[in-house]
């Protein structure tokens, strides 16, 4: 066999070999250009839900203020009203206990002429009047 034709099947066998190659190459090249556009596109669907989660952080922000807000001014509002009913009870009560020593005055019996400190308390209050027209 001559040299030359030995020459040109080892070229041809290279060529084909380079050719097959090449056909791998570019299909994995192919798949890599298909994944970097799902890449590109996850990256951009990324992009947009870090974009609503900010939005939407910030809306909570605002509304966590407003709400703490409201609460406070409610809280203050209910301490206001704790401590007028507060002052509200305590007069209360101490129209209750001036309630109870007259009725309980008015049941002690004492040593006025009526039989009660009431009645003796009237007649030192008559007495007293008099006095003070018979001055005047």
């Amino acid at each position: 066999m001559p040299l030359g034709l030995m020459i040109e099947i080892a070229v041809a066998a290279l060529l084909a070999t380079t050719i097959g190659y090449c056909i791998v190459l570019n299909g994995r090249i192919k798949n890599l250009q298909a994944d970097r556009a799902a890449l590109q596109q996850m990256i951009a669907d990324l992009v947009q839900a870090t974009t609503m989660a900010n939005g939407a952080i910030k809306g909570l922000r605002e509304t966590a203020v407003e709400a703490d807000e409201k609460l406070n001014t409610r809280l203050n509002e209910a301490e206001r009203f704790a401590i007028e009913l507060a002052n509200h009870v305590n007069a209360g009560q101490a129209v209750m206990d001036r309630i109870a020593k007259i009725t309980q005055a008015a049941r002690v019996p004492g040593d006025g002429g009526d039989g009660s400190r009431a009645g003796s308390a009237l007649k030192t209050l008559k007495d007293h009047q008099r006095r003070r027209e018979h001055a005047a």
